[in-house]
């Protein structure tokens, strides 16, 4: 059985090239809680616990937009056509 605790002894990409993939035009979705987005956006307002939120990331890991709708942040990459990526 795989153990996925362990990472490879010899990574085919460093995290500096698995972050500049795409060239700006790769971003991800992430669901966040609000209790957790000031690890994501230091800037942010504090808001109110308990709220589910989104996050649309560049594919280095930088927050693009941060809305409360699945659908606003997939319209956000949309409209600044960027590629949306899934990730396991």
């Amino acid at each position: 059985m795989l153990d996925e605790t362990k990472t490879h002894p010899n990574p085919l990409l460093t995290d500096e090239q698995l972050a500049s993939l795409g060239g700006g035009r790769v971003a991800y979705l992430k669901s966040v809680r609000s209790e957790d987005v000031n690890q994501l956006f230091p800037d942010a307002p504090e808001l109110m616990p308990g709220l589910k939120l989104f996050a649309l990331l560049a594919a280095d890991g930088k927050p693009i937009v941060l809305t409360d709708s699945r659908d606003a942040a997939l319209a956000n990459a949309m409209e600044n056509q960027l590629q949306m990526v899934s990730l396991h």
